[in-house]
């Protein structure tokens, strides 16, 4: 364990998170996610929801300032109007991390695979909702310590 750092955030998350430059995308997913057959590096958070995941993920993790939208959810097949039980917890987890003016963007079912398997890495949860999947942008840490 490490003094500061969220408990979610194990030691090959933290690389993985490190190691992402700016603009590199990273894709939090539930447990019914096909990760296995599409992350380039595949990093286990089984214990965990998809909203728990980002909200330790935001904890170090910048989202890009530039490029929008940073974050992207997938949208529900046959109804992409419909907001599921995890985007709304996704959504509120951006709202607890000071970032309630942040704009999802929604890709349907097919696009979202092809973002994944292009993501830096991919981080499978526990969750067993549907739809617990998130995309995000890096963006840059400017200075340290941050303002």
């Amino acid at each position: 364990m490490l003094k500061g750092i969220h408990p979610l955030l194990h030691a090959d998350l933290l690389q993985a998170l490190a190691a992402m430059g700016h603009g590199d995308e990273l894709a939090i997913v539930d447990a019914n996610f096909p990760a296995a057959s599409l992350a380039r590096r595949l990093i286990h958070a089984s214990g965990a929801s998809a909203p728990d995941a980002l909200a330790a993920i935001l904890t170090v993790f910048p989202l890009d300032t530039i490029l929008r939208p940073a974050a992207l959810t997938m949208q529900v097949v046959g109804n992409a109007a419909t907001l599921p039980e995890a985007v709304q917890d996704f959504a509120a987890v951006f709202a607890r991390h000071g970032r309630t003016a942040i704009d999802f963007g929604r890709l349907e079912r097919e696009a979202f695979y092809a973002r994944a398997r292009a993501a830096y890495a991919i981080v499978r949860t526990g969750d067993m909702r549907p739809y617990g999947n998130i995309l995000l942008v890096k963006g840059v840490v400017n200075a340290y310590p941050p303002a």
